[in-house]
């Protein structure tokens, strides 16, 4: 089973996006929205309903460092009644809040949002930044990890008190290694078969699980690739999807990414992580990570 992410452009919810999600949903795939919730109404959202098996919209902070992050006064309310109004409807939804140096400390915030409004699902992303990328200093990285750290803390906490949010973390597969260490310190008897379940899931699956078509219909590896393997209005989606080119390497396990990536013990639970940030970074969608702090 491939995942299909249908990402907002300009306009964010339109009549062809129903469209593409009912063709695909026909032919077996599960569909999801993202979204920032400003175009979700009354009016539209039993389409939503039909179309989608899950929405994430995304919050980036308290109202004062959402709406400045977004640029728009009211957006965090519009945004939170979006989610509202989703999970009014019976769909599954989740808040999605990108990790950067403005609203990192805005997290505890976010927990404290998802148990108020009793939403099932936190969402956080890891910044990635093609077209606009800048490498790490590794001050940076510690600091990122400690608060992966304070995220995957807080998800233990949530298990142990039966506390019904889920919490998952993404484009960032060093946050799988880290779970791993932080697991095996708090549970050694089980260390081992979460290895081994982290080794099945492959790490980062763009091209391979995960497919994203943007509102232009541009077939992409992921949401946040540069490379567009074709269109959809142009050639059928299967034979872009199997095409060769990039996705045959893409499609390798380990991936044959180069510098420490290449050597690293870990890859084969990472899978050499965030192809497009080594790409804004080194021009090269298989140089090493220039983000991971393991």
């Amino acid at each position: 089973m491939k995942y299909l992410i249908l990402s907002g452009g300009e306009p964010l919810i339109r009549e062809d996006i129903f469209d593409i999600a009912k063709l695909f949903n026909r032919n077996g795939f599960i569909t999801t929205l993202s979204t920032n919730g400003l175009l979700i109404t009354q009016e539209n959202i039993n389409q939503i309903k039909e179309n989608f098996s899950y929405v994430g919209i995304s919050i980036d902070g308290d109202p004062q460092t959402h709406d400045r992050f977004r640029g728009m006064k009211g957006a965090f309310h519009r945004s939170l009644n979006a989610i509202r109004l989703v999970k009014d409807a019976g769909i599954k939804v989740g808040m999605r809040f990108t990790i950067t140096s403005e609203t990192y400390r805005s997290i505890p915030f976010i927990f404290e949002l998802a148990e108020k409004e009793r939403i099932p699902k936190i969402y956080f992303s890891h910044l990635v930044y093609p077209g606009r990328g800048r490498n790490l200093s590794q001050t940076e990285k510690e600091q990122y990890k400690k608060i992966v750290r304070q995220i995957i803390d807080k998800a233990f906490e949530y298990v142990e008190k039966e506390i019904p949010v889920d919490v998952v973390t993404g484009n960032n597969e060093a946050d799988a290694v880290l779970f791993y260490q932080m697991f095996k310190d708090r549970y050694p008897e089980k260390a081992d078969l979460l290895y081994e379940n982290l080794k099945i899931w492959g790490g980062n699956q763009a091209g391979v699980r995960i497919a994203d078509i943007d509102y232009r219909g541009n077939v992409k590896p992921d949401t946040y690739f540069q490379y567009k393997l074709g269109n959809i209005h142009e050639k059928d989606f299967y034979s872009i999807w199997n095409s060769n080119g990039i996705l045959s390497k893409l499609r390798q396990h380990p991936r044959p990414v180069k510098g420490r990536c290449g050597e690293c013990k870990f890859i084969e639970i990472c899978n050499g992580n965030s192809r497009s940030r080594a790409y804004a970074v080194y021009g090269d969608y298989f140089a090493e990570e220039p983000e991971c702090y393991i």
